[in-house]
């Protein structure tokens, strides 16, 4: 018990903030995925669903990760932070994380479309409330990289509009991230 109270102390210190949003965010994430396996297996016979977006989600974690990592090298390289230009680093890792969650809001859409069809409504207004739910889920992802409440305040709720939008529009989901879908 001594570890365990020596290790929390050491996550929950501000200098390991970072690292704990992304181990909440990880935590989030496999809750999520378990639950809509309970959930969509026994009650709609769909656990596929699930796998899908297991996999999209592994997809977006790396993205993410090296999305990051490769922004910072190239934010490092033109000497662009917080307190030398902050305009181009907030915008820049705004249009980083909105491009993620738009991504997903994507993927989410055309993933649930693929199961809606021949469904009773009442199991299309369920697969559409997971696919909005994955947005979330999304959102603490890439928001536990980019964790700015300018990222946050704008990223959630374009995450969700995308989603809404590309539930009515698969098409253009299709069009800006369709490329990307078949490479995976």
């Amino acid at each position: 018990m001594k570890n365990y109270g020596e290790f929390s102390k050491w996550l929950l210190h501000e200098d390991q903030k970072e690292l704990f949003e992304i181990l909440v965010a990880i935590a989030l994430n496999v809750v999520f995925l378990v639950l809509i396996v309970l959930l969509l297996w026994p009650l709609l016979g769909r656990p596929s669903l699930a796998s899908r977006l297991a996999k999209g989600y592994g997809v977006l974690w790396g993205l993410t990760f090296v999305a990051a990592m490769l922004g910072n090298r190239i934010q490092d390289y033109f000497r662009v932070n917080i307190y030398d230009r902050p305009n181009a680093y907030v915008i820049s890792n705004l249009a980083v994380s909105c491009f993620l969650q738009v991504g997903w809001s994507a993927f989410a859409a055309l993933t649930v479309e693929n199961f809606v069809p021949g469904a009773p409504v009442w199991v299309a207004v369920i697969l559409y409330l997971v696919g909005g739910l994955s947005c979330l889920i999304a959102f603490f992802a890439v928001s536990s990289f980019y964790q700015g409440h300018v990222y946050k305040f704008i990223s959630l709720p374009l995450a969700l509009l995308s989603f809404i939008v590309f539930g009515v529009w698969p098409a253009g989901g299709r069009l800006m991230y369709g490329w990307f879908f078949e490479l995976f």
